[in-house]
């Protein structure tokens, strides 16, 4: 079995908001079944930049660590209808979100101008 050397500070709260929050789309992912996006297909067509495959990783992570809840319809159906909702953990990360959101707004022209100018140096 595989161990960290570095074991990470699990008293630190940025490091464990980083748990459920970090990973490319796992906000953009709550987000979206915060709008009513549940179904693991509409979250692919709702961020098309994400691969089928890190969107299904990434929903595992959030159901494993609590932020969502999955829900089977009719469990005798074929193929199974599966949905996810935003547990209360999940739902207390919204202000959060919000503020992520605000944030990117705010400073995203400036934000833009950095990308595009790295992108032209590589």
């Amino acid at each position: 079995m595989y161990t960290k050397k570095i074991t990470e500070d699990l008293d630190c709260g940025i490091i464990l908001t980083m748990k459920i929050l970090g990973g490319k789309w796992k906000c953009c992912i709550l987000d979206a079944v915060n709008k009513g996006v549940t179904r693991p297909s509409e979250i692919a067509r709702y961020i098309p930049e994400a691969s089928q495959r890190v969107i299904e990783m990434q929903l595992a992570e959030l159901l494993f660590l609590g932020a969502i809840e999955k829900c089977v319809e009719d469990e005798h159906a074929y193929p199974k209808r599966t949905e996810y909702r935003l547990s209360a953990l999940g739902e207390s990360l919204l202000p959060i979100l919000a503020q992520i959101d605000e944030w990117g707004l705010k400073h995203g022209d400036a934000i833009k101008e950095r990308i595009s100018e790295l992108e032209e140096q590589l």
